[in-house]
């Protein structure tokens, strides 16, 4: 039987949710946010880890050793996924931050991607099936007709429905230009959907009575896509949609990625003509949130799982004796780093998610307009970190552990495997880095993200002083400086192009300080206060080196930039 991660410690979740002040905030925005008070959330936070040990920390082996099959053109899903699944939508953790208008909690957003971190950490295969259906909720309810919202929104969030998001084709995957699936129209907002799409997490699967895809097609005569949700049962009827194949992966094994054709398919317009991907952003938006968190998952899960080992494996020492190997500095220095890097991660994370709420809820408009641009400005790192700290930390994971780490017997070389595909997920690092850079930094706003992050983050530091802070305010301007170069480059797009995901790394890497200043300003001496508080410091003492080693990387990538180019079309020939 394998070894599973340490249950998780909802502590750290409370304590780092106190130094965040944009919660009181969020919670002072309607009667529902106001629920999520201190001594409610510890009680959801409890009852999610007594779920997640019950019904998930057991189906993870399971899928990973059995996984997802077709069989007669269907996907089918061991039995312990739909044991797991109808516990998870008949408990209501679908719905937490879902508005009560449409049969949900009205939770704030902060309260569940908590609960989805625990989730994620103890079966992140099939804590993925959730993210998809809040999501196409909410891109239903800003651009589907009011038949569609009364219809499948609700579903959706009990989860009786479920949602896939269809963009990408062979030969067309972040390509988005080249998607060659078609829609012909029928009749009002119905349309016909012909093409063939790949990638599709849980593209088909046997858990829910209706597939909802928000899919991206051509529809006659237009130049540029439009965005369409097309069910797998139309009036009851299979749709037209056959499933080719599941894919065979390295990880996430539960969870079935599907290759589905649709041939003459019936769906529905959503939203307008030709303005399909800005449209899918919606959703796009909420699925890297809950991308990077779930890198935050099973990164929490694989350091536990190092530091456990590390105080109980004996080995070394001058004595006849040997002594844990957590009394090494070099393994201290390894878990310090996985430590923190978590540590901030989350930190990070929950100020984000506490900032798409007041964007979305706030009364005042200028505090709206701020966090709206605070928020695409950290979502490109957020998912970033998330999808690299998660990998990271299960490889030092194993680093720890060492051989053993590599078996089967310990849970962290399937977070290796489970880990790598967050940093493809819902737009590579590279595309992420091009969003940073052309739309949140050299837009036509002149990257005014980036000055509500130096305003917050600036003032953070401030407020925490001594030299902790004065080594986060060198980190900002290392980052500023580097966006003012980046700026200069006037238009000379191989540099630029070259340079940017070093730029994204710098920044994620600041924004993650901007998250330890707050632990940092943690007091008390109980192990949650003081372990947070050191991962702080312990982020923050490498900050000005960090920031200026990827500042120099950034500079070598544009000056690199021309015989990388010649260097490779060498190659090629």
């Amino acid at each position: 039987m394998r070894s599973q991660p340490p249950i998780a410690d909802i502590s750290l979740m409370e304590r780092t949710l106190c130094v965040i002040p944009e919660k009181d905030i969020v919670t002072g925005l309607s009667e529902t946010f106001a629920s999520a008070d201190d001594e409610t959330v510890s009680a959801i936070l409890s009852e999610a880890s007594k779920f997640a040990q019950e019904f998930l920390v057991p189906l993870n082996d399971t899928g990973d050793s059995i996984g997802a099959t077709v069989v007669d053109g269907r996907v089918i899903t061991p039995p312990e996924m739909k044991t797991a699944w109808n516990a998870m939508k008949d408990s209501g953790w679908l719905a937490m931050d879902v508005p009560e208008e449409f049969e949900g909690q009205g939770l704030p957003l902060f309260s569940t991607i908590c609960v989805q971190e625990i989730f994620d950490r103890s079966c992140p295969a099939a804590s993925m099936l959730p993210t998809p259906n809040r999501s196409a909720a909410k891109l239903l309810n800003a651009f589907g007709t009011d038949e569609l919202k009364t219809e499948w929104i609700p579903k959706l969030i009990s989860g009786e429905y479920a949602a896939s998001i269809c963009i990408s084709e062979v030969g067309a995957g972040s390509d988005v230009r080249r998607i060659r699936t078609s829609a012909s129209h029928i009749e009002d907002t119905v349309w016909a959907i012909t093409g063939e799409k790949q990638w599709i997490s849980f593209g088909d699967q046997d858990l829910t009575e209706n597939i909802g895809h928000c899919l991206l097609a051509r529809a006659e005569g237009d130049k540029d896509l439009s965005l369409f949700f097309v069910p797998r049962l139309w009036n009851g009827e299979d749709n037209n949609i056959f499933v080719r194949r599941i894919e065979e992966k390295l990880g996430l094994h539960l969870s079935p990625t599907c290759a589905l054709g649709f041939e003459g398919a019936k769906g529905w317009l959503l939203g307008k003509r030709e303005r399909g991907l800005p449209q899918l952003f919606v959703m796009i938006a909420n699925m890297r949130l809950f991308v990077g968190n779930q890198g935050l998952g099973i990164a929490s899960g694989a350091a536990d799982v190092a530091l456990k080992y590390a105080n109980e494996r004996l080995q070394g020492g001058k004595g006849e004796t040997p002594v844990a190997i957590i009394r090494h500095g070099d393994v201290q220095r390894q878990l310090m780093e996985m430590i923190a890097d978590v540590e901030t991660l989350r930190a990070l994370g929950l100020t984000l998610a506490c900032h798409i709420d007041i964007a979305a809820h706030s009364p005042d408009e200028e505090m709206r307009s701020k966090s709206g641009l605070l928020t695409a400005w950290l979502l490109p790192s957020f998912k970033t970190m998330g999808s690299e700290i998660a990998f990271d930390t299960a490889s030092a994971a194993i680093q720890v552990l060492g051989g053993a780490g590599y078996t089967r017997e310990w849970p962290v070389e399937q977070a290796l495997r489970d880990a790598r595909v967050f940093q493809v997920f819902e737009g590579t690092t590279g595309i992420q880095a091009q969003d940073l850079v052309y739309r949140r930094l050299l837009s036509r706003d002149g990257g005014a993200g980036l000055e509500v992050f130096i305003e917050l983050a600036t003032a953070d530091a401030q407020a925490l002083g001594g030299g902790f802070g004065a080594l986060a305010l060198e980190a900002y301007e290392t980052l500023k400086l580097a966006s003012d170069e980046l700026k200069a480059l006037s238009g000379e797009q191989q540099k630029t192009d070259a340079s940017a995901t070093s730029f994204l790394a710098l920044a994620g890497y600041a924004a993650r300080v901007w998250g330890a200043t707050r632990l940092a300003k943690l007091t008390g001496d109980d192990p949650a206060s003081k372990r947070l508080r050191i991962a702080g410091e312990y982020l923050i003492t490498g900050a000005p080196g960090k920031t200026k080693a990827w500042l120099e990387q950034m500079r070598a990538d544009q000056n690199n930039a021309a015989s990388m180019q010649e260097v490779l079309d060498f190659a090629c020939n």
